[in-house]
Protein backbone atom coordinates (compact mmCIF):
# COMPACT_ATOMS: atom_id res chain seq x y z
CA UNK A 1 0.00 0.00 0.00
CA UNK A 2 1.24 3.53 -0.61
CA UNK A 3 0.90 6.32 1.69
CA UNK A 4 -1.07 8.99 0.73
CA UNK A 5 0.32 13.19 0.50
CA UNK A 6 -1.34 15.52 2.31
CA UNK A 7 -1.35 17.27 -0.32
CA UNK A 8 -4.57 15.42 -1.71
CA UNK A 9 -6.08 17.65 0.09
CA UNK A 10 -6.50 20.20 -2.06
CA UNK A 11 -9.74 20.57 -3.59
CA UNK A 12 -10.37 20.33 -7.48
CA UNK A 13 -13.47 21.96 -9.57
CA UNK A 14 -16.46 19.62 -9.76
CA UNK A 15 -17.97 18.87 -12.99
CA UNK A 16 -21.52 17.25 -13.49
CA UNK A 17 -20.00 14.74 -16.13
CA UNK A 18 -22.75 11.85 -17.17
CA UNK A 19 -21.37 8.44 -16.32
CA UNK A 20 -20.29 6.16 -19.33
CA UNK A 21 -22.90 3.41 -18.53
CA UNK A 22 -26.37 5.15 -17.34
CA UNK A 23 -26.61 1.96 -15.09
CA UNK A 24 -23.71 2.38 -13.37
CA UNK A 25 -25.28 5.73 -11.48
CA UNK A 26 -23.42 5.30 -8.06
CA UNK A 27 -25.88 4.87 -4.67
CA UNK A 28 -22.94 6.02 -2.60
CA UNK A 29 -20.02 8.86 -3.30
CA UNK A 30 -17.21 9.36 -0.74
CA UNK A 31 -15.34 12.81 -1.22
CA UNK A 32 -12.62 14.99 0.24
CA UNK A 33 -11.30 12.24 1.70
CA UNK A 34 -7.68 10.55 2.10
CA UNK A 35 -8.33 7.09 0.47
CA UNK A 36 -5.69 4.69 1.15
CA UNK A 37 -5.69 2.41 -1.69
CA UNK A 38 -3.15 1.67 -4.59
CA UNK A 39 -3.00 5.20 -6.93
CA UNK A 40 -3.58 8.24 -4.13
CA UNK A 41 -7.25 9.13 -4.33
CA UNK A 42 -9.52 11.11 -2.89
CA UNK A 43 -12.74 9.89 -3.84
CA UNK A 44 -14.36 6.86 -4.06
CA UNK A 45 -17.57 5.65 -5.79
CA UNK A 46 -20.33 2.95 -4.98
CA UNK A 47 -23.38 1.18 -6.36
CA UNK A 48 -25.09 -2.34 -5.07
CA UNK A 49 -22.86 -2.64 -2.73
CA UNK A 50 -19.35 -2.32 -4.93
CA UNK A 51 -16.76 0.18 -5.52
CA UNK A 52 -16.85 1.51 -9.18
CA UNK A 53 -14.84 4.42 -9.38
CA UNK A 54 -11.47 4.86 -7.21
CA UNK A 55 -9.68 8.69 -8.24
CA UNK A 56 -10.20 12.12 -7.74
CA UNK A 57 -13.17 14.34 -6.76
CA UNK A 58 -13.51 15.49 -10.37
CA UNK A 59 -13.98 11.99 -11.87
CA UNK A 60 -16.70 10.40 -9.35
CA UNK A 61 -19.12 13.25 -10.04
CA UNK A 62 -19.57 10.90 -13.71
CA UNK A 63 -21.25 9.02 -11.20
CA UNK A 64 -23.25 11.38 -9.59
CA UNK A 65 -26.95 11.30 -10.06
CA UNK A 66 -30.09 13.40 -8.03
CA UNK A 67 -30.31 9.95 -6.24
CA UNK A 68 -26.73 9.87 -4.72
CA UNK A 69 -25.82 9.76 -1.46
CA UNK A 70 -22.53 12.07 -1.28
CA UNK A 71 -20.63 11.67 1.85
CA UNK A 72 -18.10 14.57 2.42
CA UNK A 73 -15.07 13.63 4.45
CA UNK A 74 -13.77 16.73 4.85
CA UNK A 75 -10.20 15.33 4.87
CA UNK A 76 -11.06 12.19 6.75
CA UNK A 77 -9.10 8.90 6.03
CA UNK A 78 -10.88 6.31 4.38
CA UNK A 79 -9.16 2.92 5.05
CA UNK A 80 -10.61 -1.03 4.07
CA UNK A 81 -12.78 -2.28 6.56
CA UNK A 82 -10.66 -4.09 8.97
CA UNK A 83 -10.57 -7.84 8.64
CA UNK A 84 -10.75 -9.70 12.41
CA UNK A 85 -9.12 -13.11 11.94
CA UNK A 86 -10.27 -14.31 15.08
CA UNK A 87 -12.68 -12.70 16.98
CA UNK A 88 -15.30 -14.61 19.71
CA UNK A 89 -17.48 -11.81 18.90
CA UNK A 90 -20.43 -14.69 19.85
CA UNK A 91 -19.78 -15.14 23.08
CA UNK A 92 -17.79 -12.35 24.27
CA UNK A 93 -20.74 -10.08 24.63
CA UNK A 94 -23.10 -12.91 25.93
CA UNK A 95 -24.84 -13.53 28.95
CA UNK A 96 -25.33 -16.89 28.15
CA UNK A 97 -21.50 -17.67 28.92
CA UNK A 98 -22.21 -16.60 32.85
CA UNK A 99 -22.86 -13.50 34.67
CA UNK A 100 -20.68 -14.13 37.85
CA UNK A 101 -17.89 -12.58 37.33
CA UNK A 102 -14.65 -13.18 39.50
CA UNK A 103 -11.76 -11.22 40.47
CA UNK A 104 -9.22 -11.75 38.25
CA UNK A 105 -6.17 -11.02 40.83
CA UNK A 106 -7.76 -12.74 43.84
CA UNK A 107 -6.33 -15.73 45.48
CA UNK A 108 -8.65 -18.84 46.35
CA UNK A 109 -9.95 -17.62 49.86
CA UNK A 110 -10.51 -13.98 47.99
CA UNK A 111 -12.62 -15.46 45.76
CA UNK A 112 -15.06 -16.10 48.57
CA UNK A 113 -16.57 -12.73 48.51
CA UNK A 114 -17.04 -12.64 44.63
CA UNK A 115 -18.97 -16.48 45.11
CA UNK A 116 -21.05 -15.43 47.98
CA UNK A 117 -22.22 -12.17 45.83
CA UNK A 118 -23.02 -14.86 42.64
CA UNK A 119 -25.19 -17.18 45.08
CA UNK A 120 -27.05 -13.96 46.55
CA UNK A 121 -27.67 -12.80 42.89
CA UNK A 122 -28.92 -16.09 41.34
CA UNK A 123 -30.94 -18.03 43.70
CA UNK A 124 -31.81 -20.95 41.57
CA UNK A 125 -30.84 -24.22 41.56
CA UNK A 126 -29.36 -24.52 37.80
CA UNK A 127 -26.06 -24.15 36.75
CA UNK A 128 -24.22 -21.32 37.63
CA UNK A 129 -21.23 -20.47 35.01
CA UNK A 130 -19.16 -17.19 35.56
CA UNK A 131 -15.49 -16.65 34.53
CA UNK A 132 -13.03 -14.24 35.36
CA UNK A 133 -10.26 -16.46 37.87
CA UNK A 134 -6.33 -16.55 37.60
CA UNK A 135 -5.33 -20.75 37.56
CA UNK A 136 -1.66 -19.75 39.21
CA UNK A 137 -3.23 -18.30 42.84
CA UNK A 138 -6.54 -20.67 42.71
CA UNK A 139 -3.67 -23.55 42.75
CA UNK A 140 -1.37 -21.55 45.01
CA UNK A 141 0.72 -23.90 46.88
CA UNK A 142 0.09 -21.27 49.67
CA UNK A 143 -3.53 -22.54 49.97
CA UNK A 144 -5.13 -24.79 52.83
CA UNK A 145 -7.88 -26.16 50.88
CA UNK A 146 -8.46 -27.11 47.38
CA UNK A 147 -11.01 -25.17 45.06
CA UNK A 148 -12.88 -27.79 45.15
CA UNK A 149 -13.58 -27.46 48.61
CA UNK A 150 -14.10 -23.60 48.46
CA UNK A 151 -16.48 -23.80 46.07
CA UNK A 152 -18.52 -27.06 47.46
CA UNK A 153 -18.90 -25.30 50.88
CA UNK A 154 -20.44 -22.34 49.11
CA UNK A 155 -22.50 -24.20 46.51
CA UNK A 156 -23.49 -27.35 47.93
CA UNK A 157 -26.77 -28.10 46.31
CA UNK A 158 -26.23 -26.84 42.39
CA UNK A 159 -23.83 -27.30 39.43
CA UNK A 160 -21.08 -24.51 39.59
CA UNK A 161 -18.54 -24.21 36.42
CA UNK A 162 -16.32 -21.04 36.00
CA UNK A 163 -14.35 -20.35 33.37
CA UNK A 164 -10.71 -18.95 33.66
CA UNK A 165 -9.28 -15.70 31.88
CA UNK A 166 -8.27 -17.76 28.79
CA UNK A 167 -10.92 -20.16 28.92
CA UNK A 168 -8.40 -23.12 28.92
CA UNK A 169 -9.39 -23.99 32.34
CA UNK A 170 -12.59 -24.83 34.75
CA UNK A 171 -13.25 -24.75 38.31
CA UNK A 172 -16.21 -27.30 39.05
CA UNK A 173 -17.99 -28.02 41.83
CA UNK A 174 -18.97 -31.57 43.03
CA UNK A 175 -22.68 -31.32 41.60
CA UNK A 176 -20.94 -30.33 38.59
CA UNK A 177 -18.38 -33.26 38.22
CA UNK A 178 -21.38 -35.42 39.01
CA UNK A 179 -23.40 -34.35 36.26
CA UNK A 180 -20.41 -34.82 33.78
CA UNK A 181 -19.69 -38.05 34.80
CA UNK A 182 -16.50 -37.32 36.09
CA UNK A 183 -14.53 -38.89 38.88
CA UNK A 184 -10.80 -39.21 39.94
CA UNK A 185 -11.30 -42.78 38.10
CA UNK A 186 -12.37 -40.87 35.06
CA UNK A 187 -10.70 -40.92 31.79
CA UNK A 188 -9.23 -38.45 30.65
CA UNK A 189 -10.88 -36.84 27.25
CA UNK A 190 -8.59 -36.05 24.31
CA UNK A 191 -7.27 -32.48 25.12
CA UNK A 192 -8.09 -32.33 28.20
CA UNK A 193 -6.66 -32.81 31.82
CA UNK A 194 -9.03 -33.90 35.19
CA UNK A 195 -6.32 -32.04 37.78
CA UNK A 196 -6.28 -33.97 41.55
CA UNK A 197 -4.90 -32.71 44.71
CA UNK A 198 -0.86 -33.40 45.31
CA UNK A 199 -1.28 -34.70 48.73
CA UNK A 200 -4.74 -36.15 48.69
CA UNK A 201 -5.12 -37.45 45.05
CA UNK A 202 -8.15 -36.23 45.08
CA UNK A 203 -10.33 -33.94 42.58
CA UNK A 204 -9.44 -30.48 43.15
CA UNK A 205 -11.67 -29.37 41.37
CA UNK A 206 -9.69 -28.16 38.14
CA UNK A 207 -10.50 -29.13 34.81
CA UNK A 208 -7.84 -28.34 32.12
CA UNK A 209 -8.55 -27.25 28.15
CA UNK A 210 -11.18 -30.39 26.43
CA UNK A 211 -12.32 -31.84 30.13
CA UNK A 212 -13.64 -27.95 31.01
CA UNK A 213 -14.93 -27.28 27.49
CA UNK A 214 -17.12 -30.48 28.10
CA UNK A 215 -18.48 -29.52 31.41
CA UNK A 216 -19.05 -25.78 29.85
CA UNK A 217 -21.07 -27.63 27.21
CA UNK A 218 -23.38 -29.53 29.37
CA UNK A 219 -24.33 -25.97 31.49
CA UNK A 220 -24.50 -24.16 28.36
CA UNK A 221 -27.34 -26.32 26.89
CA UNK A 222 -29.06 -26.70 30.22
CA UNK A 223 -30.22 -22.78 29.98
CA UNK A 224 -33.49 -22.03 29.58
CA UNK A 225 -33.73 -19.73 27.33
CA UNK A 226 -29.97 -20.06 25.70
CA UNK A 227 -31.40 -18.71 22.43
CA UNK A 228 -32.66 -15.18 23.09
CA UNK A 229 -29.16 -15.01 25.62
CA UNK A 230 -27.28 -15.99 22.41
CA UNK A 231 -29.14 -14.00 19.88
CA UNK A 232 -28.51 -11.20 22.21
CA UNK A 233 -24.95 -11.31 23.54
CA UNK A 234 -24.02 -12.11 19.33
CA UNK A 235 -26.00 -7.99 18.46
CA UNK A 236 -23.67 -6.36 21.00
CA UNK A 237 -21.26 -8.41 19.91
CA UNK A 238 -21.84 -7.58 16.36
CA UNK A 239 -22.37 -3.63 17.26
CA UNK A 240 -18.93 -3.39 19.59
CA UNK A 241 -17.18 -5.03 16.31
CA UNK A 242 -18.82 -2.24 14.04
CA UNK A 243 -17.79 0.67 16.07
CA UNK A 244 -14.51 -0.72 15.69
CA UNK A 245 -14.38 -0.41 12.01
CA UNK A 246 -14.83 -4.08 11.69
CA UNK A 247 -16.23 -5.32 8.49
CA UNK A 248 -14.89 -8.86 8.49
CA UNK A 249 -14.93 -11.28 10.94
CA UNK A 250 -13.04 -14.59 11.40
CA UNK A 251 -15.07 -16.68 14.08
CA UNK A 252 -12.94 -17.87 16.80
CA UNK A 253 -14.77 -20.70 16.90
CA UNK A 254 -18.59 -21.95 16.41
CA UNK A 255 -19.66 -24.83 19.07
CA UNK A 256 -22.23 -26.27 16.90
CA UNK A 257 -23.68 -28.59 19.49
CA UNK A 258 -24.67 -25.78 21.56
CA UNK A 259 -27.17 -24.72 18.81
CA UNK A 260 -24.99 -21.21 17.85
CA UNK A 261 -25.21 -22.22 14.21
CA UNK A 262 -28.55 -21.24 14.74
CA UNK A 263 -28.29 -18.31 16.24
CA UNK A 264 -25.92 -16.99 13.17
CA UNK A 265 -28.46 -18.18 10.76
CA UNK A 266 -31.39 -16.63 12.10
CA UNK A 267 -29.28 -13.07 12.38
CA UNK A 268 -28.47 -13.81 8.65
CA UNK A 269 -32.42 -14.01 8.41
CA UNK A 270 -33.39 -10.94 10.39
CA UNK A 271 -30.86 -9.02 8.29
CA UNK A 272 -28.72 -8.63 11.55
CA UNK A 273 -25.30 -9.25 10.61
CA UNK A 274 -23.89 -6.00 10.88
CA UNK A 275 -20.32 -7.77 9.66
CA UNK A 276 -19.15 -10.10 6.95
CA UNK A 277 -18.49 -13.56 9.03
CA UNK A 278 -16.63 -16.53 7.88
CA UNK A 279 -17.85 -19.57 10.58
CA UNK A 280 -15.43 -21.93 11.64
CA UNK A 281 -17.54 -24.97 13.31
CA UNK A 282 -15.71 -26.54 15.80
CA UNK A 283 -13.95 -29.81 15.66
CA UNK A 284 -14.76 -31.89 18.91
CA UNK A 285 -11.45 -33.92 19.57
CA UNK A 286 -13.63 -36.70 21.76
CA UNK A 287 -16.07 -37.35 19.21
CA UNK A 288 -16.06 -39.88 16.25
CA UNK A 289 -15.36 -37.60 12.61
CA UNK A 290 -17.46 -39.78 10.75
CA UNK A 291 -21.20 -37.59 12.03
CA UNK A 292 -19.11 -34.48 12.53
CA UNK A 293 -17.88 -34.80 8.78
CA UNK A 294 -21.57 -35.09 7.91
CA UNK A 295 -22.94 -32.06 9.83
CA UNK A 296 -20.02 -30.04 8.13
CA UNK A 297 -20.87 -31.09 4.71
CA UNK A 298 -24.56 -30.10 5.52
CA UNK A 299 -23.72 -26.42 6.37
CA UNK A 300 -20.71 -25.55 4.21
CA UNK A 301 -21.60 -22.42 2.46
CA UNK A 302 -19.80 -19.30 0.28
CA UNK A 303 -22.04 -17.88 -1.68
CA UNK A 304 -21.09 -14.45 -3.63
CA UNK A 305 -22.21 -11.69 -1.52
CA UNK A 306 -23.03 -13.51 1.27
CA UNK A 307 -22.72 -12.34 4.95
CA UNK A 308 -22.22 -15.78 6.43
CA UNK A 309 -19.44 -18.06 5.05
CA UNK A 310 -18.98 -21.67 6.28
CA UNK A 311 -15.61 -23.31 4.49
CA UNK A 312 -13.07 -23.13 7.19
CA UNK A 313 -13.17 -25.26 10.53
CA UNK A 314 -11.37 -24.42 13.69
CA UNK A 315 -9.45 -26.91 15.53
CA UNK A 316 -7.14 -26.82 18.42
CA UNK A 317 -3.14 -29.05 17.87
CA UNK A 318 -2.69 -28.26 21.48
CA UNK A 319 -3.36 -25.97 24.65
CA UNK A 320 -1.59 -22.70 26.28
CA UNK A 321 1.67 -22.18 28.00
CA UNK A 322 0.76 -21.34 31.21
CA UNK A 323 -1.19 -24.37 32.21
CA UNK A 324 1.49 -26.57 30.96
CA UNK A 325 -0.96 -27.79 27.48
CA UNK A 326 0.80 -25.89 25.17
CA UNK A 327 3.03 -28.86 23.32
CA UNK A 328 6.41 -28.00 23.25
CA UNK A 329 9.30 -29.49 21.88
CA UNK A 330 11.43 -28.87 24.83
CA UNK A 331 9.63 -30.21 28.22
CA UNK A 332 8.60 -27.48 30.86
CA UNK A 333 10.32 -26.29 33.88
CA UNK A 334 7.12 -26.42 35.53
CA UNK A 335 3.60 -27.33 34.60
CA UNK A 336 0.47 -28.70 36.45
CA UNK A 337 0.40 -31.72 34.45
CA UNK A 338 3.43 -33.50 35.64
CA UNK A 339 2.75 -36.68 33.26
CA UNK A 340 2.83 -35.30 30.29
CA UNK A 341 6.26 -32.76 30.14
CA UNK A 342 6.06 -31.65 27.14
CA UNK A 343 2.14 -30.23 27.06
CA UNK A 344 -1.04 -32.20 25.46
CA UNK A 345 -3.12 -32.47 21.91
CA UNK A 346 -6.11 -31.62 21.52
CA UNK A 347 -6.36 -33.45 18.15
CA UNK A 348 -3.11 -36.26 17.80
CA UNK A 349 -0.53 -35.36 15.01
CA UNK A 350 -1.58 -38.11 12.77
CA UNK A 351 -5.37 -38.04 13.25
CA UNK A 352 -4.76 -34.48 11.75
CA UNK A 353 -3.50 -35.12 9.01
CA UNK A 354 -6.90 -37.75 8.58
CA UNK A 355 -9.10 -34.63 9.63
CA UNK A 356 -7.44 -31.82 6.97
CA UNK A 357 -7.39 -34.84 4.37
CA UNK A 358 -11.16 -35.57 4.80
CA UNK A 359 -12.22 -31.82 5.50
CA UNK A 360 -10.47 -31.08 2.02
CA UNK A 361 -12.42 -33.46 0.47
CA UNK A 362 -15.74 -31.76 1.49
CA UNK A 363 -14.73 -28.41 0.99
CA UNK A 364 -13.28 -26.79 4.01
CA UNK A 365 -9.76 -25.46 5.27
CA UNK A 366 -8.72 -25.16 8.81
CA UNK A 367 -7.43 -22.24 11.20
CA UNK A 368 -5.50 -23.52 13.58
CA UNK A 369 -4.98 -23.30 17.76
CA UNK A 370 -1.23 -23.59 17.58
CA UNK A 371 1.00 -22.04 20.63
CA UNK A 372 3.77 -24.26 21.49
CA UNK A 373 6.83 -24.67 18.68
CA UNK A 374 5.88 -29.06 18.95
CA UNK A 375 2.21 -27.53 18.00
CA UNK A 376 2.95 -25.47 15.40
CA UNK A 377 5.92 -28.06 14.26
CA UNK A 378 2.95 -30.71 14.14
CA UNK A 379 0.18 -28.37 12.87
CA UNK A 380 3.09 -27.40 9.71
CA UNK A 381 3.81 -31.18 8.95
CA UNK A 382 -0.20 -32.23 8.65
CA UNK A 383 -0.69 -29.21 5.99
CA UNK A 384 2.50 -30.56 4.48
CA UNK A 385 0.87 -33.94 3.70
CA UNK A 386 -1.90 -32.36 2.29
CA UNK A 387 -0.51 -30.40 0.12
CA UNK A 388 1.42 -33.26 -0.97
CA UNK A 389 -1.56 -34.52 -1.87
CA UNK A 390 -2.89 -31.42 -3.59
CA UNK A 391 -4.82 -30.24 -1.12
CA UNK A 392 -4.98 -26.24 -1.83
CA UNK A 393 -7.78 -24.95 0.77
CA UNK A 394 -6.70 -22.32 2.93
CA UNK A 395 -5.27 -22.89 6.38
CA UNK A 396 -3.92 -20.51 8.58
CA UNK A 397 -2.24 -21.11 12.36
CA UNK A 398 -3.29 -18.86 15.39
CA UNK A 399 -1.16 -17.56 18.03
CA UNK A 400 1.98 -18.82 16.67
CA UNK A 401 3.50 -18.03 20.29
CA UNK A 402 6.67 -20.20 20.13
CA UNK A 403 8.19 -21.55 16.84
CA UNK A 404 11.53 -22.94 16.21
CA UNK A 405 13.48 -21.81 13.76
CA UNK A 406 13.57 -24.04 10.95
CA UNK A 407 9.47 -24.31 10.85
CA UNK A 408 9.45 -20.36 10.21
CA UNK A 409 10.56 -20.58 6.69
CA UNK A 410 8.10 -23.65 6.18
CA UNK A 411 5.05 -21.01 6.21
CA UNK A 412 5.82 -19.38 2.80
CA UNK A 413 6.92 -22.53 1.68
CA UNK A 414 3.79 -24.29 2.61
CA UNK A 415 1.32 -21.47 1.96
CA UNK A 416 0.08 -20.93 5.42
CA UNK A 417 -0.88 -18.16 7.37
CA UNK A 418 0.33 -16.92 11.06
CA UNK A 419 -2.50 -15.32 12.62
CA UNK A 420 -1.16 -13.17 15.85
CA UNK A 421 -2.45 -11.36 18.42
CA UNK A 422 -0.58 -8.53 19.42
CA UNK A 423 -3.79 -5.72 21.22
CA UNK A 424 -2.07 -6.17 25.08
CA UNK A 425 0.52 -3.91 25.81
CA UNK A 426 2.83 -6.88 27.51
CA UNK A 427 3.07 -8.09 24.13
CA UNK A 428 4.01 -4.63 22.76
CA UNK A 429 6.60 -4.53 25.28
CA UNK A 430 7.95 -7.72 25.27
CA UNK A 431 7.19 -8.54 28.44
CA UNK A 432 6.82 -11.87 28.80
CA UNK A 433 7.86 -12.63 32.09
CA UNK A 434 4.73 -14.66 33.06
CA UNK A 435 6.21 -17.65 31.12
CA UNK A 436 9.71 -17.74 32.37
CA UNK A 437 8.59 -19.90 35.39
CA UNK A 438 6.91 -22.63 32.89
CA UNK A 439 9.31 -22.45 30.31
CA UNK A 440 12.34 -20.54 31.48
CA UNK A 441 13.70 -16.96 30.48
CA UNK A 442 15.60 -17.80 27.46
CA UNK A 443 12.79 -19.45 25.74
CA UNK A 444 10.64 -17.07 26.73
CA UNK A 445 12.58 -14.56 24.78
CA UNK A 446 11.79 -15.81 21.72
CA UNK A 447 8.34 -15.38 22.09
CA UNK A 448 5.85 -13.42 19.43
CA UNK A 449 8.24 -13.69 16.55
CA UNK A 450 5.96 -11.80 14.79
CA UNK A 451 8.61 -9.62 12.75
CA UNK A 452 10.28 -12.98 12.20
CA UNK A 453 7.68 -14.52 10.52
CA UNK A 454 6.75 -11.63 8.18
CA UNK A 455 10.51 -11.20 6.42
CA UNK A 456 10.57 -15.04 5.97
CA UNK A 457 7.78 -13.85 3.25
CA UNK A 458 4.86 -15.98 5.48
CA UNK A 459 1.47 -14.49 4.96
CA UNK A 460 1.24 -12.50 8.44
CA UNK A 461 -2.19 -11.20 9.88
CA UNK A 462 -3.53 -9.70 13.27
CA UNK A 463 -6.36 -10.18 15.10
CA UNK A 464 -8.60 -9.50 18.52
CA UNK A 465 -9.21 -13.01 19.99
CA UNK A 466 -11.36 -10.39 21.81
CA UNK A 467 -12.24 -10.81 24.35
CA UNK A 468 -8.89 -12.38 25.56
CA UNK A 469 -7.41 -9.07 24.16
CA UNK A 470 -8.78 -5.46 23.38
CA UNK A 471 -11.40 -5.85 20.04
CA UNK A 472 -9.69 -2.11 18.69
CA UNK A 473 -7.78 -3.14 15.41
CA UNK A 474 -5.95 0.21 15.57
CA UNK A 475 -4.48 -1.08 19.10
CA UNK A 476 -2.90 -4.13 17.42
CA UNK A 477 -1.92 -2.12 14.17
CA UNK A 478 0.04 0.29 16.63
CA UNK A 479 1.43 -2.56 19.12
CA UNK A 480 2.67 -3.96 16.21
CA UNK A 481 4.77 -1.18 15.87
CA UNK A 482 5.80 -0.32 19.06
CA UNK A 483 7.11 -4.16 19.22
CA UNK A 484 9.64 -2.77 17.14
CA UNK A 485 12.85 -5.81 15.48
CA UNK A 486 10.23 -8.28 17.07
CA UNK A 487 7.00 -6.78 15.03
CA UNK A 488 5.57 -5.29 11.91
CA UNK A 489 8.36 -3.11 10.04
CA UNK A 490 6.02 -0.20 9.41
CA UNK A 491 2.43 1.36 9.10
CA UNK A 492 1.90 -0.36 5.90
CA UNK A 493 2.95 -3.55 6.80
CA UNK A 494 0.42 -3.43 9.87
CA UNK A 495 -2.53 -2.33 8.04
CA UNK A 496 -2.18 -4.81 5.41
CA UNK A 497 -2.11 -7.23 8.16
CA UNK A 498 -5.19 -6.10 9.77
CA UNK A 499 -7.02 -5.97 6.29
CA UNK A 500 -5.69 -8.17 2.95
CA UNK A 501 -3.17 -10.12 4.56
CA UNK A 502 -6.19 -11.53 7.24
CA UNK A 503 -8.36 -11.63 4.00
CA UNK A 504 -6.41 -13.91 1.96
CA UNK A 505 -5.84 -16.19 5.78
CA UNK A 506 -9.96 -16.16 5.15
CA UNK A 507 -10.11 -17.25 1.26
CA UNK A 508 -11.53 -14.36 0.85
CA UNK A 509 -9.00 -11.40 -0.55
CA UNK A 510 -11.21 -10.90 -3.77
CA UNK A 511 -14.07 -9.49 -1.93
CA UNK A 512 -12.83 -7.57 0.60
CA UNK A 513 -9.67 -6.69 2.22
CA UNK A 514 -8.57 -3.20 -0.27
CA UNK A 515 -9.95 -0.18 -1.70
CA UNK A 516 -10.18 -1.70 -5.58
CA UNK A 517 -12.54 -1.10 -7.92
CA UNK A 518 -14.90 -4.50 -8.08
CA UNK A 519 -14.49 -4.93 -4.48
CA UNK A 520 -17.52 -5.16 -1.72
CA UNK A 521 -17.34 -1.06 -0.03
CA UNK A 522 -16.12 -2.23 3.04
CA UNK A 523 -14.64 0.94 4.51
CA UNK A 524 -13.78 2.22 7.84
CA UNK A 525 -13.13 6.02 8.12
CA UNK A 526 -10.82 7.66 10.84
CA UNK A 527 -10.66 11.05 11.90
CA UNK A 528 -6.55 11.21 11.70
CA UNK A 529 -3.79 10.00 8.59
CA UNK A 530 -2.61 7.00 11.05
CA UNK A 531 0.22 6.19 8.28
CA UNK A 532 1.77 10.04 10.01
CA UNK A 533 0.93 8.66 13.53
CA UNK A 534 3.95 8.10 16.02
CA UNK A 535 2.74 4.26 17.19
CA UNK A 536 1.59 5.10 20.30
CA UNK A 537 -1.03 7.98 19.06
CA UNK A 538 -2.59 5.14 16.73
CA UNK A 539 -4.99 3.18 19.02
CA UNK A 540 -6.89 6.55 19.88
CA UNK A 541 -7.45 7.34 16.52
CA UNK A 542 -11.20 8.10 16.58
CA UNK A 543 -13.60 5.57 14.05
CA UNK A 544 -15.83 8.05 12.27
CA UNK A 545 -17.72 5.46 10.48
CA UNK A 546 -17.70 1.69 9.54
CA UNK A 547 -19.59 0.42 5.61
CA UNK A 548 -20.28 -2.81 4.85
CA UNK A 549 -21.02 -3.64 1.20
CA UNK A 550 -22.17 -0.31 0.95
CA UNK A 551 -24.18 0.36 3.47
CA UNK A 552 -23.35 2.33 7.00
CA UNK A 553 -23.31 -0.06 10.09
CA UNK A 554 -21.65 2.67 12.35
CA UNK A 555 -21.76 6.83 12.00
CA UNK A 556 -19.98 8.39 14.84
CA UNK A 557 -22.52 10.79 16.54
Amino acid sequence: MSKIPQALLLGAALMSVQPLNAAEYADTIINNALIYSEEPAQALAVHQGKIIYIGDNQGAERYRSAQTKVLNMDGAMVLPGFVDNHNHVFEAASDAGGNCELGADAGLEEQIPYLKLCRKQSRDQKWLTGYGFSLDLILSEANRRTPLQVLDKIFPDRPVVLMEQTSHSMWVNSQALKLAGISKDSPEPQGGKILTDPVSAELNGILLDNAGDIVMEIAWNSLQDKFRQSYKGLLAGLEEAAVHGITTIGDGRLYWKRGWYEVWKAAEKNGDLSARVSLRPWIYPQDSSAPQLQYLQKIRSKEPGARLIVDQVKMYSDGILINGTAKTLAPYRFTYIEDQPYGINYIAPEKMKDWLSALDKIGYGAHIHAIGDGAVHESLNAVEYIRSKGGDRDYTLTHVEMVQADDIKRFKTLDVSADFQVGSDYIAYHDHAWAEPFIGKKRSASLMQVGTVYNSGANVSLSSDWNVHDINPLAGIANSLIMGEQGLPDIDAAVDAYTINAAVSLGLDDITGSIAVGKSADLVVLDKDITKLAPQFIADTQILMTMLQGEIVFAAE
